[in-house]
């Protein structure tokens, strides 16, 4: 007995000595790094001052890459190419003392991928941040960014204020207008269950899209109502705003006769699964396409939080988004009115 209580201590004890040894190793990474970012950065502001404010001229780059391989033979990364790059990097960011301390919490190829790819500071700043609260590795950052999640973050916050909110309605904030499917590899002509299928198959992807706040809680849930079973596509459970959120898929285009089973699929979930302490339930609605006037018009008096988000299985044209961004109506502007 005392020998079987002893392995179970022995066990409990070298797991703890392991997350010990794990966490203390991703610190120590972590601050090796921001010191070398924060050194790239002023390297940079001193490449800077000398080039652009003293006129030392440009050609000064490649000597002094020549110079530091030779003085600095145990380094890597001070080619000419990285010494521009440390030059770009901090004339993106020397007027934003707030975003500084953040750029060194990212890996170096993080950074290059956020300058070269994005073209304001908002832009950067906000993926400065998704991608540490994320904690994106540098080729889903760059999946994140082709699929322009920047405007489609912008575009439903201006599409939401379009909305009245109550306060059930503000958990809906947490979902986008749009969401990219690229990764699910569906051919052009695909069926509802087809897209349940390839997202329950790549759900790690479809978390990385979707917030990783969500719990898989099933597909094709079944709700039992009277003598009769209904089935809700997928049902996740998100932890943050405590509540479930079922997910109806629909391969067209969205239709206003949809909110009215979606508010009683909501209802059943309350009374049926939801605990008392929980909040109540959410339902997105991820349609092909969809009208925002039409949209608005039926969400507006819908009694239950739903959110009506449209859906691409291929990377989106970000100019195209651009566009729509900037055709959207002011909130509280009257055309009639002008």
């Amino acid at each position: 007995m005392k020998n079987e209580i002893r392995k179970r201590e022995y066990w409990v004890f070298l797991a703890r000595l392991k997350q010990e040894i794990q966490l203390t190793r991703k610190n120590a990474y972590q601050a090796v790094n921001r010191q070398l970012v924060e050194l790239y950065l002023s390297i940079g502001k001193a490449i800077y001052e000398k080039v652009e404010i003293s006129r030392w001229g440009t050609g000064i780059i490649e000597r002094l890459a020549q110079d530091l391989k030779r003085e600095v033979p145990d380094m890597r990364g001070l080619s000419a190419r990285n010494l521009w790059e440390m030059k770009k990097l901090y004339e993106t960011y020397r007027d934003c003392q707030k975003l500084q301390p953040l750029v060194a919490e990212l890996t170096w190829s993080h950074n290059l991928v956020i300058v070269h790819r994005t073209t304001s500071i908002e832009e950067r700043g906000f993926y400065i941040k998704t991608c540490l609260n994320e904690k994106w590795s540098r080729r889903e950052l760059e999946r994140q960014i082709d699929s322009s999640l920047y405007e489609r973050f912008i575009l439903s916050r201006k599409t939401t204020k379009l909305i009245p909110h109550t306060k059930e309605k503000n958990a809906l904030v947490h979902f986008k207008d749009e969401y990219v499917f690229d990764f699910l590899g569906l051919k052009d002509d695909f069926a509802e269950k087809d897209l349940r299928k390839a997202i329950v198959a790549n759900l790690r992807q479809f978390f990385l899209e979707f917030g990783k706040y969500l719990t898989f809680v099933g597909d094709e849930y079944r709700i039992t109502v009277g003598n009769d079973d209904y089935k809700v596509d997928l049902l996740f459970y998100h932890r943050p705003l405590r509540c479930f959120v079922a997910v109806e898929l629909k391969i067209g285009g969205f239709r206003p006769e949809y909110i009215g089973k979606m508010q009683f699929y909501l209802t059943a979930l309350d009374e049926k699964v939801k605990l008392k302490e929980e909040n109540p339930s959410v339902e997105l609605i991820l349609c092909k396409s969809k009208d925002e006037d039409m949209v608005r018009m039926t969400v507006s008096k819908s009694i239950s939080p739903i959110k009506v988000a449209a859906y691409k299985t291929k990377i989106i044209d970000k100019k195209l988004l651009e566009r729509k961004l900037h055709s959207l109506p002011v909130p509280g502007y009257n055309k009639s009115a002008s």
